[in-house]
């Protein structure tokens, strides 16, 4: 296996978490990357951040906050990413680079970017232009590195959806249908491209222009271990389990659902545009309804799944990473896409619970996930 990475998005998150710990295990000594970011996003948006990753001297990330009671203000210049493209402007690179340089690939497209447009479904783009869709665009690459060099691929994708891997993974198989792929190909997808699911979690508040970011000093990239999977770099954020559930439900239902509950709040009571997770807390009455939801109805929810006093540890963690002093982590980012935020961190609890416990109570919540009905 080659060490280079092919990583699809651009997003602060990554740089100050995926490309950080590449950046860190390069440090130690680890034979890992480098890795060649590609924009997958047509237009101009995001150009400059393009050419600033080419910078020898790599892009600041600032770690800000509190590891017991012990205050961190950390620069690193993250020097693991020696390159970016653009797919629509470089794309005989970007299928260079997959086809013979690299056999790791990491993704964060967004929420929505799994959606795959009906004009990628049509077999034609097998042999003609640039897809629209990250889905076909990876698909695409697969298929002629497959058709020149079926070497095996691990693809680790960092969307902030559930089972990420898994759906990836079909929505490929799909699109391989729609394509008429051959089983020859099918085959080698099946059995030499492992999609891992895979659960990201650390506060990435700002962005440094043109490239870099300010994050909290929590980090954890939880990867479900697959068949023959090897992880290809070590990293003390790094956890690979047989069960990703519970890491999961941990940040979803507590981390992610106050975060909404939060951002609800903002949002109705036209609170001031860039007011921050930390200053919304400052108001007593806000941070005991957040309480109250906590131990109300969410830590009994999870004590329905025996996970109580995981629940309650992992709510400390939390609300200290809530009122992180350092990060101005602004509701008004949070708040994006919110009702389909609500449907997966609220209304997917409550079911989840109710499975476990059907007299399970949820007036709190059910007035949250009205919000958005």
């Amino acid at each position: 296996m080659t060490k280079r990475i092919i990583q699809f998005g651009t997003s602060r998150f990554l740089q100050a978490h995926a490309d950080l710990f590449v950046h860190e295990a390069r440090e130690a000594g680890q034979d890992i990357g480098p890795i060649t970011i590609v924009k997958t996003t047509r237009g101009e948006e995001r150009a400059g951040r393009v050419a600033a990753f080419g910078n020898k001297s790599g892009y600041p990330v600032l770690i800000r906050g509190l590891i017991d009671q012990r205050q961190v203000d950390q620069k690193i210049f993250v020097k693991s990413v020696d390159s970016a493209l653009q797919a629509d402007r470089d794309w005989s690179l970007v299928q260079n680079l997959f086809v013979h340089q690299a056999d790791i690939v990491f993704s964060n497209v967004g929420e929505s970017g799994y959606n795959v447009s009906d004009a990628d479904r049509k077999i034609t783009l097998l042999q003609h232009n640039i897809p629209q869709s990250f889905p076909a665009k990876l698909l695409k690459l697969l298929v002629a590195r497959f058709e020149s060099r079926p070497a095996p691929m691990l693809i680790l994708p960092c969307e902030l959806v559930s089972e990420n891997g898994e759906m990836l993974r079909q929505i490929l198989q799909n699109l391989a249908l729609n394509w008429n792929l051959n089983t020859e190909f099918e085959t080698w997808f099946s059995t030499q491209v492992t999609i891992c699911d895979t659960l990201v979690d650390r506060i990435v508040s700002e962005a440094i222009e043109p490239v870099g970011a300010i994050a909290e000093p929590y980090a954890l990239w939880a990867i479900k271990r697959e068949a023959f999977f090897e992880m290809p770099f070590s990293h003390p954020s790094i956890v690979v389990t047989d069960n990703l559930e519970p890491y999961l439900r941990l940040k979803l239902h507590i981390l992610n659902l106050g975060h909404s509950f939060l951002a609800k709040i903002w949002q109705t009571e036209n609170r001031p545009a860039l007011l921050t997770v930390r200053e919304i807390l400052s108001d007593h009455a806000v941070r005991s309804q957040l309480l109250n939801i906590y131990a109300q109805e969410v830590i009994p929810g999870f004590a329905a799944h025996d996970m109580e006093q995981a629940a309650k540890d992992y709510v400390l963690t939390t609300l200290g990473r809530f009122e992180n002093p350092f990060l101005n982590h602004r509701l008004s980012d949070i708040a994006q896409n919110h009702k389909i935020k609500i449907e997966r961190r609220v209304i997917d609890f409550m079911s989840w619970v109710s499975c476990r416990n059907p007299t399970a109570k949820f007036e709190m919540l059910q007035e949250l996930a009205r919000s958005v009905l």
